[in-house]
C-alpha cells in the first residue's frame, strides 16, 4: 500500500456542528480496575500501556526518547478477538480509568450516502477528539483498516481509497489516544498495523477469569439456594467455551428459572445450581445448532458448486 499524498479541505464550523450533533461524547461508565475481567496476559499488555502514559515524562523527557520518537504523545491499541470477549467494554473502561471522555464510532456513524463525507467524518472525529482530549474508539475497525483499492472501477471504491488515505493521515497528526476492535486483525493493511503500537489480543476466559466472571454476575442481592462458592465453581467449571457475554447470558436465563420454579411450588425465590447448569446448557446448545448449520450451509454451497463445475465441464 501506498503512503497517502491526499491533502483535505479543513472543516468548516457547520462541518464539525453536524458531526458533533451525531457522535456525542459520553463519559465512560466503566474503569479497569473495578468492572473488567480479563485473562493474565491480556491485562499485562493493558497495564504497559497505561505505564507508558503514566511515565510519558519520565521516559520521554528525563530519559531524552521524544528526541527519537516525536510520536509519543498517541497511543494506539488494537483490541482483537472473537466476539463477546470485551473488547468494546475495555476501550470504553480504559476512557474511564485515565479519566476521559470517550466517543465510540463504527462504520454506520462515519459512512455517508455523499461522495466524500465519509472522508470528513473521520477528521470530524479526530478533530472533536483534539479539541476534547476524547479517547477515540472505532468498532468493526477492518472495515475501515483494510488494504486499499488497487483496481479502482467506481466511485465508491473512490471513497474507500479517500476515507484509508485520511484515516493514515490523521492518525500520523494525533496526539492522544486511539482504540481500534476486530474479531478480524488478519485483514488490517500493513501501513495500519504498523502505525498501532499494541496489539492485544481478547481470547475466551480460562477457568479463573470464568469464575471472576461469575462472582461479579452473582451479586450480593439475589438469594441463593446453595453455597456461593460452590455455585461458582460449579459453573466456572461448565461454561468452559464461552464468553464473557455469554457468561452473563446465562445469569439472564437462570434468574427467571429460578423465580419460576419457586411460583409453582409455592416458596422464596433462590437461585442454585440446576437453573445456572439449565442455563448454561442452553447457551451451550446454541453453540452447537450454530456450528452444525454453519457445517451444513457449507457443505451445501460445496455441493452447488460441484454441480456446477460438472454443468459446465470445469475440472
Amino acid at each position: 500500500m501506498n503512503e497517502a499524498k491526499a491533502t483535505f479541505a479543513p472543516l468548516t464550523q457547520q462541518d464539525m456542528k453536524t458531526f458533533a450533533s451525531d457522535i456525542p461524547l459520553q463519559e465512560a461508565r466503566f474503569n479497569l480496575t473495578r468492572d473488567v475481567v480479563l485473562p493474565a496476559r491480556t491485562r499485562l499488555q493493558l497495564d504497559e500501556c497505561l505505564a507508558r502514559l503514566r511515565f510519558h515524562k519520565k521516559i520521554y523527557q528525563d530519559w531524552g526518547f521524544e528526541a527519537v520518537d516525536p510520536m509519543g504523545m498517541t497511543a494506539i491499541l488494537n483490541f482483537y478477538g472473537p466476539p463477546g470477549t470485551g473488547k468494546t467494554l475495555c476501550a470504553e473502561a480504559l476512557a474511564g480509568q485515565l479519566g476521559l471522555p470517550y466517543m465510540a464510532l463504527g462504520i454506520a456513524e462515519l459512512e455517508s450516502k455523499f461522495m466524500g463525507d465519509t472522508a470528513k467524518n473521520i477528521q470530524g472525529a479526530f478533530e472533536q477528539a483534539r479539541q476534547t482530549g476524547a479517547l477515540l474508539f472505532f468498532d468493526e475497525a477492518d472495515t475501515l483498516l483494510g488494504k486499499r483499492l488497487s483496481s479502482v472501477t467506481q466511485g465508491v471504491d473512490n471513497e474507500v481509497n479517500a476515507m484509508r488515505s485520511t484515516l493514515l493521515i490523521e492518525l500520523e497528526r494525533h496526539e492522544g489516544i486511539v482504540v481500534f476492535a476486530t474479531n478480524f486483525a488478519k485483514n488490517y493493511d500493513e501501513a495500519f498495523r504498523s502505525r498501532i503500537g499494541y496489539h492485544v489480543e481478547f481470547t475466551l476466559p480460562d477457568l479463573a477469569a470464568r469464575e471472576q466472571l461469575w462472582s461479579r454476575f452473582l451479586v450480593e442481592q439475589i438469594p441463593l439456594g446453595d453455597q456461593r462458592e460452590s455455585l461458582i465453581e460449579s459453573a466456572g467449571q461448565l461454561s468452559d467455551g464461552l464468553s464473557g457475554r455469554e457468561i452473563r447470558t446465562c445469569m439472564r436465563l437462570a434468574l427467571p428459572k429460578a423465580l419460576l420454579a419457586a411460583e409453582q411450588i409455592g416458596c422464596a425465590p433462590q437461585l442454585n445450581v440446576e437453573h445456572l447448569h439449565a442455563a448454561i446448557e442452553e447457551v451451550l446448545a446454541a453453540h452447537r445448532h450454530v456450528a452444525n448449520a454453519n457445517s451444513s450451509s457449507r457443505a451445501h454451497s460445496e455441493q452447488d458448486a460441484a454441480r456446477a463445475k460438472a454443468l459446465l465441464g470445469i475440472q
